[in-house]
């Protein structure tokens, strides 16, 4: 699909928009007091992939997280700061990679061309984050509620106060629980202006609506070209936020870098456990980084025909399961010993 070419951002080792790969997020639900935990859960999302770390910066003993975090991550860290302009100078300072602020929040123009000043000097952007909680009032004032017309309008305000000092390293972001809401706002917003958007669905739950939902409002962007990063928000462990992502990447061919699964729903026919194979399955290769499809198939009848295009894949028997690559049966194995054979010539590949 081809996606529209945005104005290109440099966050730590990562870049953003201007055709660079669709980076993912996460942010750390770890209480920011708690800085071994936060660093240790900033080592499990890097294991999990995630391109860029977000963590809260609500006092400041919390800029303390950014060099203990620093000396055990690789991955770009961005600071989460609302209402207080010293927090982001002292986080530029501590050598944070992004900000991510509201510049109406944060006090007066004066203090708006200090952290803008203090960013350009060190070359670090800053995310502009817009959500329908969290809209001036005389934006909701003109519109009557939050409309997605409205989160534009907000996204577009703010970064003219950037603007207004020079600065242009700017992301942009205009979530909302609503997923039409948020899909309109950022059609709205990519049609307006030339910068990289952070796409997602704010506060879109557990984890199986959550998903859902993000699935949904941030897939359906990608595929009209629009979105330069992503997070998915879920009310579980972080770490599920980042798999999440790389799977709706990887859904819509923007991600090579993994396994791709195919699965069929079982019928009457099955008579192996399917499922448990599928699970067990997906959960040994969710950190293989082969750019492969592998196919879990009930039966015969669905397994290497309609699986054909899989690299590898097995089909079920009655206690047994073939292993196919490409539509070609390569051999019959025991239920017991299918994915372990199967497992092998993945390593093989």
């Amino acid at each position: 699909m081809e996606r529209k070419n945005t104005k290109q951002v440099t966050v730590g080792n990562v870049k953003i928009g201007g055709g660079a790969d669709i980076a993912v997020q996460s942010m750390l639900n770890i209480p920011s007091t708690d800085i071994e935990g936060s660093v240790r859960q900033s080592v499990e999302l890097e294991k999990a992939g995630c391109d860029i770390i977000r963590l809260a910066v609500p006092n400041k003993d919390a800029v303390k997280l950014i060099p203990a975090i620093k000396k055990e991550v690789k991955t770009p860290l961005v600071a989460d700061i609302h209402f207080d302009y010293r927090l982001a100078l002292e986080a530029a300072a501590a050598g944070i990679d992004k900000i991510r602020i509201n510049p109406g929040n944060i006090g007066d123009e004066s203090r708006v061309k200090q952290v803008a000043d203090e960013c350009r000097k060190r070359n670090i952007p800053i995310r502009i984050g817009v959500n329908s909680g969290s809209l001036e009032k005389e934006i909701l004032k003109k519109y009557g509620k939050p409309t997605p017309q409205a989160l534009c309008d907000s996204a577009m305000y703010h970064a003219s106060l950037l603007e207004k000092f020079d600065f242009d390293n700017i992301v942009l972001s205009m979530k909302s629980s609503n997923v039409e809401f948020m899909f309109e706002a950022y059609k709205l917003a990519s049609e307006q202006c030339n910068y990289p958007l952070h796409l997602g669905v704010t506060e879109a739950g557990t984890e199986r609506i959550g998903i859902i939902k993000s699935s949904i409002g941030i897939g359906s962007l990608l595929m009209q070209g629009i979105g330069d990063t992503i997070r998915v928000s879920l009310t579980d462990d972080p770490v599920k936020e980042v798999y999440a992502a790389k799977d709706i990447l990887k859904a819509l061919g923007l991600n090579k870098n993994g396994v791709r699964f195919i699965s069929c729903p079982t019928c009457g026919r099955t008579r192996i456990d399917l499922i448990g194979l599928a699970n067990a399955a997906e959960d040994m290769l969710k950190d293989c980084k082969k750019n492969i499809t592998v196919a879990i198939m009930g039966c015969i009848v669905n397994g290497p025909g309609e699986a054909r295009e899989a690299d590898i894949g097995i089909a079920g028997g009655e206690g047994c399961g073939l292993i196919f690559k490409k539509g070609e049966i390569i051999r019959k194995v025991p239920e017991s010993e299918l994915l372990t054979e199967l497992m092998k010539e993945i390593d093989l590949m």
